[in-house]
């Protein structure tokens, strides 16, 4: 199974998207008290990458119509097996080997060093939550072969190819993929992308709505209710109307 998917810190329910924001429907909680935590688990995620003629290219796969969020481009990941945690030091270090398994099982190739990109924690109330490690990877060159029973397509495209897609409304990207995907826009190579990667970086998702439409928050953000930025501060993505919008300072 795909981790970028619930595993990205999104919240919804299955149906349709939302009119004209280029997502799945976004599901809001109900009044009164909101619902016991849930456990969390943990998953890995792979943001495979290549050198294309016109940068780099990364790995996207489309979920099935079936199930939530349908039609969804996403990276190959899935949740940690018992497997994955045999010799892990860390957590982090369990989710990288579920992201290597994973993304052969849903594609067919191998993927080689591995970097810790980001890490992912959905909101409280999520129905399934899990706490998604995302990893930049190179590839070996191997042939993608779909798994066609949790794959309906694969394409190797560039970040700029995904947003065009996206803005046309003929693409489905979650949060954590775009903002993912948007840092990739500023390099020329894949070695260009590598030597950027820094320290992982902690999202924890806040879902939000206002006069514009949905939108995520994160930490520094100003109405982040666990680590919130000065007055003013953003660091958000506007889900209202196609293109979305990521802010940031």
């Amino acid at each position: 199974m795909s981790a970028d998917v619930p595993a990205a810190g999104m919240p919804g329910v299955p149906g349709p998207g939302a009119s004209g924001s280029g997502m799945p429907g976004l599901g809001e909680p109900g009044p009164g008290k909101p619902p016991p935590e849930k456990p969390i688990r943990v998953a890995g995620t792979a943001v495979v990458l290549r050198d294309g003629p016109a940068g780099p290219e990364v790995l996207l796969m489309r979920r099935p119509r079936a199930g939530s969020f349908p039609d969804a481009w996403v990276f190959p990941g899935g949740s940690l097996e018992p497997a994955d945690r045999a010799g892990a030091a860390t957590e982090a270090d369990a989710a990288r080997n579920a992201a290597v398994r994973e993304t052969f099982e849903e594609a067919g190739i191998r993927i080689r060093d591995l970097v810790a990109l980001s890490r992912w924690t959905p909101p409280a109330g999520t129905p399934v939550r899990f706490r998604t490690w995302f990893f930049l990877a190179r590839e070996f060159g191997d042939e993608v072969v779909p798994n066609a029973g949790e794959v309906e397509e694969v394409a190797w495209l560039t970040a700029g190819q995904v947003f065009d897609g996206h803005a046309a409304g003929s693409m489905i990207l979650l949060p954590p993929t775009w903002v993912t995907l948007h840092a990739l826009l500023a390099h020329r190579t894949v070695d260009d992308a590598y030597a950027a990667v820094g320290e992982p970086e902690h999202f924890a998702t806040h879902m939000q709505t206002s006069a514009e439409g949905t939108f995520a928050v994160w930490h520094g953000d100003e109405a982040h209710p666990e680590a919130p930025g000065a007055a003013g501060a953003r660091h958000r993505l506007l889900m209202g109307a196609l293109p979305w919008t990521y802010q940031r300072g």
